[in-house]
Parts: C-alpha cells; sequence; structure tokens
C-alpha cells in the first residue's frame, strides 16, 4: 500500500463502501499514474456511483474539521 493515499480513506472504502482491496489497489496505480485523486479516479472508472463519492468526500471533510 503506498502512503500517497490516506490509511483512512482505504479503511472507509472497504468497511463503508465495499469495495474490494483488489479494486481499491487498481485505483491507487491508476491514481498515481494518471496524477488524479484517488475519489475522482474511482467515480471516473465506475467503480464509485456518485452517491458514494459524495459520501466519501462528506466523510473526508468531516476529518477535516
Amino acid at each position: 500500500m503506498n502512503s500517497y493515499v490516506s490509511k483512512e480513506i482505504i479503511i472507509y472504502l472497504i468497511n463503508v463502501l465495499g469495495l474490494d482491496e483488489s479494486t481499491i489497489e487498481l485505483g491507487i496505480k491508476l491514481s498515481i499514474k494518471n496524477n488524479t485523486p484517488l475519489p475522482i479516479l474511482l467515480w471516473s472508472y465506475g467503480m464509485l456511483t456518485i452517491e458514494e463519492l459524495d459520501k466519501l468526500y462528506s466523510f473526508l471533510y468531516q476529518k477535516t474539521d
């Protein structure tokens, strides 16, 4: 796992949104290759719905408060 993505995001993607670890690993690789934020990449490749993307960003913004 790469430090490019926080562990909190990974845990959220697995436990709350139900993504497989292999899906997340692929997303991380593509995110780094394309220099794109992981949540946007997962959504653009159809791995997340717009609702899940919204939930993920809400989670991330709550963490910064």
